[in-house]
């Protein structure tokens, strides 16, 4: 595909930098804002009713607004009816609930969150039920219906960042069994708290310069990061276990000429087992003649580069991967959006500057939310926030595939036929 205009699904009253999937509500949150600047615009997180509707049609209604002062959430994680949102350089977790107008609690764990550690109890202004709703109130062309509502309620905040200039949380996650979360900053240093109770674990110098990104495998075997210093490493705890090298395979690419962008651990489909790493490398500097990006797929268990290929030459903001392990998004810097197929990392789907404007953040959706098929016909679903206020949705419409059985059947058949009609014409030919 070319350049061309992906139709919204939403469009906030402020610029957007992250967007997710809640598995256990199906809700679509994604959070952002104007920061503490006096420019009159909203930092908030928005929770959206997402509706498939017929096979192709999506559309999105603002569920609840909930203020976030004078901090805008750049990063995010949701999980167990928590998130932890990134806001300067503090991680703020807040619980949500689904309630339905009789008070019915349809969502509501984790909160037996305790004051331990470094971590302190907040209740800002945006935590009451009613300022909530008066804050939704002011979207109300988009507003669900009055039977539905969302409480939410801070639980804590923690330091996780220490940057004397400018302090600043640049990512976070949950492990993948929720007994951890952790955070990066622009200190370099990674932080790891015990979830639910916020103990410590953790605090250790990872890179020189700013953590561009983290991921943990399954089991939380292995934690692996990328700094702003070149450097992708993989972590057994607070132990170093190694460094990856991806330009070794590339004989014409200086080790100072690519940085790594982002990483993240996926799936292999129909191989339980089986794991793979994907890492995200932009150049390091911008030429009059811009380089490609590249994409790696790493083995999960020996972390030995695959397979690399080049994914353009505009320069990639943010990598999601698909919960199954199949696909692969990219948003760019100018607003551009693709879809690759991990296996191969060949591009499947390309939008030409569909935001305008730099791709924050990008999430798959699952095949089935809250016991309903929010894919439809389509092989994936993803959406994509940016600074222009607007999430999209892109989708790749499901592909026919012929039985490797049935094209085998077909070649011997026309073997054969070749064969009769040579011999027919030819008699004697064998």
């Amino acid at each position: 595909m070319g350049k061309s205009r992906v139709p919204d699904l939403y469009r906030a009253p402020f610029p957007l930098y992250t967007v997710k999937v809640d598995p256990a509500t199906g809700m679509v949150i994604t959070a952002g804002g104007g920061g503490a600047s006096k420019t009159g615009i909203r930092n908030a997180v928005h929770f959206l009713d997402l509706q498939l509707n017929g096979e192709h049609h999506y559309s999105a209604s603002l569920l609840h607004s909930h203020d976030t002062d004078m901090r805008a959430t750049m990063n995010m994680a949701v999980g167990d009816g928590v998130i932890a949102a990134g806001q300067d350089g503090t991680c703020c977790l807040m619980n949500f609930k689904v309630c339905t107008k009789k008070g019915k609690n349809v969502s509501d764990k984790n909160e037996k969150i305790t004051k331990e550690g470094n971590a302190r109890r907040r209740v800002g202004k945006g935590d009451q039920v009613e300022g909530d709703r008066a804050a939704a109130a002011q979207d109300t062309s988009d507003t669900k219906e009055e039977t539905t509502h969302i409480q939410v309620s801070g639980l804590a905040e923690l330091q996780s960042d220490l940057n004397p200039e400018d302090p600043l949380q640049k990512v976070v996650r949950f492990s993948p069994d929720m007994s951890l979360l952790l955070t990066g900053g622009s200190d370099g240093h990674i932080r790891v708290w015990e979830f639910p109770s916020l103990k410590s674990k953790f605090d250790f110098k990872a890179h020189e310069g700013e953590i561009e990104d983290l991921d943990m495998s399954p089991l939380n075997k292995n934690l692996v990061t990328v700094g702003r210093d070149f450097a992708c490493k993989v972590w057994s705890g607070n132990q170093l276990v190694m460094g990856l090298h991806w330009h070794k395979a590339m004989p014409l690419i200086s080790e100072k000429s690519y940085r790594y962008m982002a990483c993240r651990f996926g799936k292999v489909e129909d191989q339980k087992d089986t794991l793979r790493l994907y890492t995200v490398q932009i150049p390091h500097k911008r030429e009059r003649k811009p380089a490609p990006c590249y994409l790696t797929k790493w083995d999960g268990k020996s972390l030995l580069p695959m397979l690399t290929s080049p994914c353009g030459s505009e320069v990639i903001s943010c990598l999601a991967v698909s919960d199954s392990g199949t696909f692969l998004g990219l948003g760019t810097v100018t607003g551009s959006v693709a879809i690759y197929i991990a296996f191969s990392l060949q591009r499947l789907y390309y939008v030409q500057e569909s935001h305008g404007i730099v791709v924050t953040d990008l999430t798959f959706l699952s095949g089935s939310l809250k016991g309903k098929n929010i894919k439809g016909n389509h092989e994936t679903a993803m959406l994509s926030v940016a600074v222009d206020s607007r999430c999209q949705v892109h989708t790749v419409t499901d592909r026919r595939y012929f039985p490797v059985w049935l094209m085998l059947f077909f070649c011997v058949l026309m073997v054969v036929g070749v064969v009769l009609l040579l011999q027919y014409l030819f008699p004697g030919f064998l």
